[in-house]
């Protein structure tokens, strides 16, 4: 490869990882063409961008841009493959999904999510568990609404009950 050609390849690389708030980096080497495709289609179907790239240029991407990412670099050995997303959990859950099929690979190598450096394939169920930006909006909605929803339920039956009462008041006066 050209010095021209490693250079935009570095540079497309980093504005990949620029894109998304995350990566992954999966050792996919043992895969045949049949799971390779199903892999790319659920990444396709999770909106996860999957590529193969060179450890060495990966490494130089990483180098470039603005972040600490000396613990990914003892990882980027053998094949490596980038899986990007802009849910923290998406490729963990795909990869969990892989490996209940009984599969070994892809195997997580490692990640980078919301500015933290997960190292080893043991971290993948805490990937995996991490929420997204819209689950934890959802969450919080549902703890604002439980408040509200008590006080009008409350004030509903309270409305019940005093008609209840006057209901039986005025019966018992007649």
């Amino acid at each position: 490869m050209k010095k021209e050609d490693k250079g935009i390849a570095i540079e497309n690389i980093a504005k990949t990882i620029k894109e998304y708030s995350c990566f992954y980096l999966v050792e996919t080497a043992g895969l045949n063409a049949e799971k390779t495709s199903e892999l790319r289609r659920a990444c396709f179907n999770a909106d996860v961008k999957l590529l193969v790239v060179k450890n060495t240029l990966l490494h130089k991407a990483l180098e470039s841009i603005e972040g600490d990412f000396a613990e990914l670099y003892p990882t980027l050995k053998g094949s490596t493959s980038l899986m990007c997303a802009n849910v923290g959990n998406a490729p963990a859950k795909l990869l969990k999904d892989f490996i209940k099929k009984g599969d070994t690979l892809p195997a997580l190598k490692a990640a980078y999510v919301e500015e933290t450096i997960y190292v080893g394939a043991d971290q993948l169920d805490t990937l995996a568990a991490i929420k997204s930006k819209n689950e934890l909006i959802a969450d919080v909605i549902a703890l604002l609404q439980s408040p509200a929803k008590n006080v009008v339920s409350a004030l509903t039956s309270g409305g019940n009950k005093l008609h209840g009462i006057l209901e039986t008041l005025s019966k018992k006066e007649d």
